[in-house]
């Protein structure tokens, strides 16, 4: 996707020293785009934990650079598979909601635990996250394709009027490697002159609509409106929203989806105005493991993200309290929307309906 002109991803190894892996700095956008070095596995757990990365794609990715690193890390070590697998347990720890971080590190794991002794493990797991990470590249690029059509046909339907398109949180490049989930249909749609216009949730508490989704669609000369997380219902009641399209952090084989806070509330309004609600993610979301919504572990995470919020002001960028001292604060990181409310489920490999056996049929494709 592009940054000023200029075609970025949001992770990428560089390309002379194999013990160094570059990514966007996201805590730093809107306000200044900065590209920091990763130079440990240290340096990838704190990445995720901090959310210099984030999004269930990108943090998986992230973490195979990590068994990456950590493998140099170790070359010299007396049991280098014990100490590469202590590192993945830390990373696999970072972050408990996105199942693309497990996926990831056991797929890299498995690799490294079946070869021979005398095996350059540090090559081997080079090679394996670049693959791992083209792979991803390639799986939001197939699920923009295959979502590419509702919004033709939304188009079609409007006679070429602007298709409005609601989304939360950010679901976009800057969550994967590069096209996004949610935000791949509408790119490849924008960049086929269909006309599209997307309603950016701000997304309290960390405002990563306001932030990253607007940062990027403005790069990319997407139209969009920024709006308060709570007008969607209002923008639903009176026509304003044609489809609503968001990711997915991880999905039961039911097809319960797990997301951002205040998804379920989208979904909800979604349904109460026969409005099309649609997850899109990769087949690597999907925890086969789990039956019930109620299983998906959510993320508490720090009430400083609640009490302080980040902006600019006239002398840089600035942190200000928002509530009175000693408040108390809950700030769950996701919510769980259940497969009732879903219309479909938009993937790298097509799209189905949020049900058991079309989706057991999809992963054995």
């Amino acid at each position: 996707m592009n940054v000023g002109g200029k075609h970025y991803r949001s992770i990428w190894p560089d390309e002379i020293d194999p013990s160094l892996v570059w990514i966007i700095d996201q805590r730093k956008l809107p306000f200044s785009f900065e590209i920091i070095p990763l130079r440990s596995t240290d340096d990838i757990c704190f990445s995720i934990t901090s959310m210099a990365v984030r999004g269930a794609p990108l943090i998986g990715v992230t973490a195979a650079w990590g068994i990456a690193l950590s493998a140099i890390e170790n070359a010299g070590s007396k049991d280098r598979i014990a100490d590469i697998r202590n590192d993945a347990a830390r990373l696999k720890a970072t972050r408990p909601t996105a199942v693309n971080l497990a996926w990831a590190v056991d797929r890299m794991m498995a690799l490294l635990e079946q070869q021979e002794p005398s095996a350059d493990l540090a090559a081997v797991a080079h090679k394996a996250a670049a693959i791992l990470c083209e792979e991803e590249v390639e799986c939001c690029r197939r699920t923009g394709l295959n979502g590419l059509p509702l919004l033709e046909k939304l188009s079609k339907e409007k006679n070429g009027a602007t298709v409005n398109i609601l989304t939360h949180c950010n679901a976009g490049w800057l969550a994967t490697v590069d096209y996004g989930t949610a935000l791949a249909p509408v790119y490849m749609a924008h960049d086929k002159g269909i006309k599209v216009h997307v309603w950016v949730d701000e997304t309290r508490p960390r405002n990563q609509g306001a932030r990253l989704t607007a940062f990027e669609l403005g790069q990319h000369g997407v139209p969009f409106t920024l709006i308060p997380d709570n007008t969607g219902g209002h923008l639903m009641q009176n026509g304003m929203v044609d489809i609503v399209i968001l990711g997915c952090d991880r999905a039961t084989i039911n097809g319960d989806v797990a997301n951002k806070i205040g998804t379920y509330l989208k979904a909800l309004a979604a349904s109460d105005n026969n409005i099309p609600f649609y997850s899109a993610f990769p087949v690597s979301s999907f925890d086969p493991s789990l039956e019930c919504m109620s299983d998906i572990p959510i993320e508490e995470r720090d009430p400083e993200e609640v009490i302080f919020i980040e902006g600019k002001g006239l002398n840089g960028t600035t942190i200000v309290q928002l509530c009175p001292d000693n408040t108390p604060v809950a700030n769950f990181g996701f919510d769980i929307t259940p497969a009732r409310l879903v219309t479909g489920l938009i993937t790298d490999r097509g799209i189905c309906k949020p049900e058991r056996k079309e989706i057991e049929s999809l992963l054995l494709q």
